[in-house]
């Protein structure tokens, strides 16, 4: 069974980037009905935040990335890692090491003037003597010290490492604490991974993992590591770029498939298909596809695919999601008409929103730029005999279609173009020369709102 997991540490808020690789993982899992796990690399006590945490576990209902089981706490595990600690000392596969701080900063200092790599010189791997006083030990893996370290890596192909670059690395630090490869690789190998996908910044922690796998026993799992996200100019995505705390992206008004269809693009393709269903990611999603180049952040990218979702999510459903927003339409009489309205208009929740409220509230102010364009000439007389054809039309008026007879007929009376008539109006009944369609707000606002606004534009006009 495919086993695949996310990891983050909740030292900090769920980022895109992480987002694409919990998808990823996710994807796998599903498309092999096998397990996603989710596991909080809780360690450091120091840069730990509950309200982080919180951010993840809420990031992930929000996308609706469900996880199997109950979440894995490495923080409740300490005891675990411990043994394992124990049991590598006793096989003789770990070593306790009395080198001090300032010993370890002096060989990297004469390393370094060497014009070499700074390393660990391996001076306690064997050593035998009585330690010395009032130091602490930490607790060394015995890496392997001539060969190759190799693997095959889902993403990248080949990978081999030289042995000599791996030095023999803490995994318990002096007051006990383990460090991050030792837990990971003890995780990954007792949740039963099968496929770890995570970030190319993860790569070359992967030889030290396997000379953990290795000094256990544990089977070694399929690796991929995914080429980071870029901004549009190639470089490291930023805050300011998009890579900001996933909840945010709900705050601007993306719909969650949104944001999915997004970051399953960031990476993967498949044929030319820009839009899929999650049903689709996981039919046709296998990390094998991945692209080994980095990808590129576009939010018009992502902006054209939520004005898509938006126009094609239910009517129902986006009145309950614009209550988060400040606009409930959920009782609205003309509910599905307002929606149809100005759903085509919204790339986000956000301008959805604003493009609700310019309909539905009575403008107490108009746009100069819009009067000194709409108001002249005519204006004045043409918007009170609307107003009158409105008063005395003898048919009912509901529909776009009602009003839109209006329209065609004053344009037909007055001989004149539909601008003439559409500015003005327009600015009347919004307040700016912006919006939805005239007879679709009219038949939203009614006859008696409509010939309100109107007159309350009109008494401005010099």
């Amino acid at each position: 069974m495919t086993v695949t997991r996310f990891a983050p540490s909740p030292t900090g808020y769920l980022h895109i980037g992480g987002l694409r690789t919990a998808l990823f993982s996710w994807l796998t899992a599903k498309h092999n009905n096998g397990k996603f796990l989710l596991r909080i690399e809780d360690t450091d006590m120091a840069r730990n935040s509950e309200e982080a945490l919180e951010a993840i576990i809420k990031a992930f209902d929000w996308v609706g990335l469900d996880y199997d089981g109950e979440a894995v706490y490495q923080s409740k595990r300490f005891d675990l890692y411990k043994q394992y600690t124990e049991q590598l000392l006793e096989e003789g596969k770990a070593y306790k090491c009395y080198m001090t701080r300032e010993e370890l900063d002096a060989l990297r200092e004469e390393q370094m003037a060497k014009k070499e790599r700074p390393r660990y010189d391996g001076r306690y791997r064997d050593f035998t003597g009585t330690p010395p006083e009032g130091v602490e030990p930490v607790i060394r893996i015995k890496a392997p010290q001539e060969g190759v370290i190799s693997f095959v890596d889902g993403v990248k192909g080949e990978i081999n490492i030289a042995a000599s670059e791996v030095d023999d690395f803490i995994i318990a630090r002096a007051d006990g604490t383990p460090t991050y490869n030792f837990v990971v690789a003890i995780d990954d190998a007792l949740m039963g991974l099968t496929d770890v996908i995570r970030g190319d910044d993860h790569l070359y922690n992967t030889p030290k993992q396997i000379v953990v796998y290795n000094a256990l026993g544990f089977r070694i799992p399929k690796f991929y590591h995914v080429a980071m996200i870029n901004n549009e100019q190639g470089k490291k995505l930023s805050k300011r770029d998009g890579a900001t705390d996933v909840m945010e992206y709900k705050t601007q008004g993306f719909l969650p498939e949104a944001l999915l269809n997004f970051l399953v693009r960031l990476g993967w393709s498949y044929g030319d298909q820009e839009i899929f269903s999650l049903e689709e990611m996981i039919e046709l999603f296998d990390p094998k596809d991945i692209n080994k180049s980095s990808s590129s952040y576009n939010l018009d990218k992502l902006l054209w695919l939520n004005a898509h979702y938006i126009k094609n999510t239910p009517n129902v459903k986006l009145a309950e999601l614009l209550k988060d927003f400040g606009v409930d339409v959920v009782e609205h009489d003309k509910l599905e008409m307002l929606l149809d309205a100005t759903k085509e208009r919204g790339k986000t929740l956000v301008e959805l929103a604003e493009q609700i409220r310019l309909i539905l509230h009575t403008p107490t102010e108009y746009d100069p730029k819009a009067v000194k364009k709409a108001f002249k000439g005519e204006a004045k007389e043409i918007l009170t005999d609307f107003i009158a054809m409105l008063q005395t039309w003898e048919k009912p008026l509901h529909l776009p279609s009602d009003y839109h007879a209006v329209l065609e007929k004053i344009v037909e009376e007055k001989g004149i173009g539909f601008g003439k008539i559409g500015q003005p109006l327009r600015v009347s009944l919004l307040g700016a020369m912006t919006g939805s369609g005239l007879d679709e707000i009219m038949a939203i606002i009614g006859v008696d709102e409509t010939i309100e606004r109107i007159e309350r534009a009109v008494a401005t006009i010099e």
